[in-house]
């Protein structure tokens, strides 16, 4: 099988992707290769909006470098990736609901790594949160991944931050929830 560009649109087997032309010297993945890339990436925000963490924690290697410094101020951070999915279970579910959209991949493969340049909108809402029950915020990831077996896992993230409207009190008080209802929680053990 081979790929074919016409007018800014990649042809491979019976498959058509758009490809812009700022992107046509990145494509060096396979269709296949590049679906299964943007789907690692858009998976970990759509996972943890619907809190399943298993499938949250499968799209990532067991080490991660994860850089929010944009948003938290501090220096990035390589952790494993049970830790990074235990801070975010314990924390995002003290919001009423999350939705991360993510889109407008731009991907960069070669072999067994890629890069993937993202935007994305993050909205937040705490119902009854004094202040505004809304805290979102904008701007763009960028993932590396490395393909393990069949699987792209990723392996390191930078969010970058570049708006946000809103509560910005939100984070703090969804902390505090999610803390009260895991005190609040029944034990596991009579």
């Amino acid at each position: 099988m081979h790929a074919v560009v016409v007018y800014g649109f990649l042809l491979w087997g019976g498959i058509v992707m758009h490809q812009p032309a700022h992107a046509r010297e990145a494509m060096a993945a396979s269709p296949a290769d590049h679906l299964a890339i943007v789907a690692a990436v858009n998976e970990i925000g759509l996972a943890a909006d619907m809190r399943d963490w298993p499938r949250v924690r499968a799209q990532f290697a067991d080490e991660v470098l994860v850089d929010y410094t944009s948003l938290a101020g501090g220096q990035p951070a390589r952790m494993s990736a049970d830790d990074l999915v235990a801070s975010w279970r314990a924390f995002l579910p003290g919001f009423t609901v999350t939705q991360h959209l993510v889109g407008s991949h731009r991907v960069n493969a070669e072999g067994k790594r890629a890069s993937v340049l993202s935007q994305f909108i993050a909205t937040h809402r705490l119902a009854g949160a004094t202040g505004g029950e809304l805290w979102t915020l904008g701007g763009h990831y960028r993932h590396t991944l490395r393909k393990t077996g069949a699987a792209w896992k990723v392996d390191a993230v930078t969010m970058t931050c570049t708006w946000q409207t809103g509560n910005p009190d939100l984070p703090r008080l969804a902390g505090e929830a999610a803390k009260q209802e895991r005190k609040d929680a029944p034990s596991p053990h009579p």
